[in-house]
Formats: C-alpha cells, sequence, structure tokens
C-alpha cells in the first residue's frame, strides 16, 4: 500500500519531470529563430571587420589615432569580462536567486575571446618600456624586458578567457547530458554525447563538479583583477607623465563590477522580452541585481572623491594638469557624462521602490550606466594615447593639454561591429547552450516548499548543505 512518503516522491519526480520537458522544449525552440536578426548583427559585425582592417592598415605610428580604439577594448573587459561575477559571487555564497540567471551572466565569459582578438593590436600601439616613462617594472634599475607590459598582460588576458571557457562548460556539463537524452536529432545528441563528458550523475561527479566551478570561479575573479591592474596601470596611467594614483587599478576593478552587473539586466530584460523566458527570469532577479547596482553606483563616488582629493588638496602643478586633462579640461563633457550617469542618475531615481522594485526601471538604468562607463574610459584611454610622444616623461603642465578629438569613421564602425559581435556570439551560443540552467533550476524546485500559514501560503526555500 502506497504511503504519504511514496506519494510526495512520486509528485516530485512528476515536477522534475514537467520541469526537465519544459526547459529542454524553451532550448529547442531557439534553433530555428532571429535568422533576420542574426544576419543584421552579421552584417553589422562584418563592417566592424573592415574598420579594423582599415585601422590596422594605417599603422601603428601614431598612438592617438588609436586612443578610441583602445578605450572600447578596455570598456568590453569591464562590461563583458565582468559580467559572470553576476554568476559566480552568490553561488559561492549559496544563494538561490540567480539561478535562472546564472547561465545568462556566464554565457558572457568565453565571449572575452573577442575582446582578446582585439586586444592584440593594442599590443603594437603601446610603447615599449625603453622610453623612459615611469612605471611599476623598474625598467632601468631591474634591466628587465622592455616589453614586460606586453608579455604579462598578454599572459593574464589569455586565462581570463580560458578560464571563463572552463567555468561556462564544466557548469553546463549536467544540461548538456539532459540534452543528450532528450534530443531527438541524431547529430544533436552526438554534439551533447561529447560535450557531457560521460556524464551520468553520481554522487561523485555532482561534489567535484560544484568544487570545479567553485575554483574556477575564485580563479576567475582573481585574474580580472590582475587584468584590470595591469590594463589600467600600464596601458593607462603610465602614459600621463605625473599620474601616480594607487587607487585607480581597484577604482577601474570596482567600475568593472558596477558595468558587470549592468550588461546581465540588459541581457535579462532581452531574454525575458524576447527570449521566451519570462517564467523563469522575474522580479525578484531584477529587485536583486538592482539594489546591487545601486550599491556600486555609490562605490563609484567613493573611489573617485578618494583619488580626487589627493590631487586637488596637493595642488602640485603636474596634478593640476591631470584634473584639466581628464576632468575639466578638454574631456568635461565625458567626465560630466560619467558622473552623471555613473552615480548622479542612480542616485536620484534607485532609492525610489517604484523604480528599484519594478523590471523597466533597473533595465533603463543599467542602460545608462554601460552609457556613462564607456564615456569614462573615454576621458582617460583618449588622452592617455594623446600623449605618448611626450617629451618629458615625467611631468605634464597645464600648457601642455592636448585639444580634444573626436572618433573618425573607422572607430565608429569597430565600436558598433564589435558590441555587433558580441550580441550576435550570445545569440548563437544560446542555440548550442541552454540560457536557463536545466540542472539549477531542478535542484532549486528539490529545496522549496509551498507550506499553509494561518490563513495563507508561503514559500520555504532550503539552503544547500
Amino acid at each position: 500500500m502506497p504511503t504519504s512518503h511514496d506519494s510526495h516522491q512520486q509528485t516530485q519526480f512528476s515536477k522534475q519531470a514537467d520541469l526537465t520537458e519544459k526547459l529542454v522544449e524553451l532550448h529547442v525552440s531557439k534553433y530555428n529563430k532571429n535568422r533576420i536578426f542574426l544576419i543584421l548583427l552579421s552584417a553589422l559585425s562584418l563592417m566592424g571587420l573592415i574598420g579594423l582592417i582599415v585601422k590596422i592598415s594605417t599603422g601603428f605610428n601614431n598612438p592617438s589615432d588609436w586612443g578610441y580604439y583602445v578605450t572600447f577594448v578596455a570598456y568590453l573587459l569591464t562590461t563583458v569580462q565582468a559580467a559572470p561575477m553576476v554568476a559566480i559571487a552568490p553561488f559561492i555564497a549559496k544563494g538561490h536567486w540567480n539561478r535562472p540567471i546564472s547561465k545568462i551572466a556566464q554565457l558572457f565569459a568565453p565571449l572575452g575571446l573577442i575582446n582578446l582578438i582585439l586586444f592584440i593590436p593594442v599590443l603594437f600601439v603601446l610603447p615599449s618600456l625603453s622610453d623612459g616613462r615611469r612605471t611599476l617594472w623598474f625598467f632601468e634599475s631591474l634591466k628587465m624586458n622592455s616589453h614586460m607590459p606586453h608579455i604579462m598582460t598578454s599572459i593574464s588576458f589569455i586565462c581570463l578567457v580560458l578560464l571563463g571557457i572552463a567555468l561556462l562548460w564544466i557548469s553546463t556539463v549536467p544540461d548538456f547530458a539532459i540534452l543528450r537524452e532528450n534530443s531527438k536529432n541524431p547529430y544533436h545528441k552526438k554534439v551533447f554525447s561529447i560535450l557531457s563528458n560521460r556524464w551520468i550523475g553520481t554522487s561523485k561527479q555532482w561534489f567535484t563538479q560544484k568544487h570545479r566551478i567553485g575554483i574556477l570561479g575564485a580563479f576567475y575573479f582573481m585574474t580580472l583583477v590582475i587584468v584590470n591592474f595591469q590594463i589600467s596601470s600600464d596601458f593607462a596611467m603610465s602614459l600621463i607623465p605625473g599620474w601616480i594614483d594607487a587607487l585607480y587599478p581597484i577604482t577601474h576593478t570596482a567600475n568593472s563590477f558596477q558595468a558587470g552587473v549592468a550588461t546581465v539586466i540588459l541581457a535579462m530584460f532581452a531574454l525575458r522580452t524576447w527570449g521566451g523566458c519570462k517564467e523563469f527570469i522575474g522580479f525578484d532577479q531584477f529587485w536583486a541585481l538592482g539594489k546591487l547596482m545601486f550599491a556600486l553606483s555609490l562605490m563609484w563616488i567613493w573611489f573617485f572623491f578618494s583619488s580626487f582629493i589627493v590631487f586637488w588638496y596637493g595642488a602640485k602643478p603636474t596634478e593640476k594638469a591631470i584634473i584639466e586633462l581628464s576632468m575639466t579640461g578638454p574631456y568635461f563633457i565625458a567626465f560630466l557624462g560619467s558622473a552623471f550617469l555613473l552615480f548622479i542618475l542612480p542616485l536620484l531615481t534607485m532609492p525610489f521602490n517604484k523604480i528599484r522594485r519594478s523590471i523597466l526601471g533597473p533595465t533603463v538604468i543599467a542602460f545608462f550606466i554601460l552609457i556613462g562607463s564607456f564615456l569614462d574610459k573615454l576621458r582617460i584611454y583618449v588622452p592617455a594615447y594623446q600623449l605618448t610622444e611626450h617629451p618629458n616623461k615625467h611631468n605634464i603642465y597645464l600648457s601642455d593639454i592636448p585639444k580634444a578629438i573626436l572618433p573618425d569613421v573607422p572607430d565608429v564602425m569597430i565600436i558598433v561591429g564589435g558590441i555587433s559581435a558580441i550580441i550576435l556570439a550570445f545569440t548563437v551560443l544560446t542555440k548550442l547552450i541552454p540560457v536557463i540552467s536545466i540542472w539549477q533550476q531542478k535542484e532549486l524546485s528539490l529545496y522549496k516548499i509551498h507550506k499553509k500559514f494561518h490563513r495563507t501560503e508561503v514559500l520555504v526555500l532550503g539552503k544547500p548543505e
């Protein structure tokens, strides 16, 4: 005679089967969709490639021509490659709210390969250490290789991309196994069999898989910090004579977390609106990330003021020139735009519940934060490459401040094409990898239960381990 325990187990198995079928169907339905959209993105990506070829054909002898290009590479680092942190941090903290969006954040990790390719020309633009500028490498005293920044940053960049790809694959192996068992197409079944790596779901496999995700996530975080440090110090600060700021590398990193969260929010909104994920991506995810994005916006002003007060109070000629160069001078509009979009706008809007506790509110703010993040990089990297040929490598004065320059046609083509290539690659990846993690949703269904509480019903969530 069946007991209540047996009945509960049967109900759970039925729920798990229904959930699997629903998520597999959601993934399969993406195979033949969005063809016109993909063609448009492909055309724009091709335009960006043409712009890159034209840019390279002009040579690397005039670094000031590459300022906007380097800005775009730094921008992709702080948006696309920072986005996986939205999946990494809550996983280590054993949170539940992020389960529907963890795969969305992880899908950005392999897109760093595009930025790695774009980074190659930057290596030819950056001057060697033999030009006498101040860096952290102590070139003269330690007699090291004059291209040490190029070498070490390249190694870190490659490690970051490889860690991102490994993190995405390890976390998706159980989903590949589910697709292998449920796929009706022989070709798809063979591909998923290879990608699932003989996964059958033993206790040992689950144990090692979760620990691997945690370890890879920790290493991805550390490497992201290292790359931000190297890019900001060697590819920006060292090129501006007299700029000494111990906080800027960590400021660059903290700002990347803000832009990374904004990137994921926009992706969530797109997939919820046009990707058929409305049932799984709901208010809780937007609310949680909205609060995090607001907190990171407040951190922006803290880091900025901590650096600014040193230059303003010191008031040395070089420090006055640096304030003029990146804030009050030729790039004042970029600075004003970044300050407004990264701090003032979130401060004036996100404290209100109607905006913060909504889906559209955080999405709109996230869009403007991404624009502000680009302007923030522009006011640093563009003038830095205007000063690479400055005769005095240790000091800059007000009379040396260059005029602002605008992007040329190849720059615009590369920026538009690069963003299109990122969206195209993300869309293609969603056709191979389930955008909603199947195994995480099935695990979540085991941790939650609806129980009667007085005259209402409440959701009870369990904690893993």
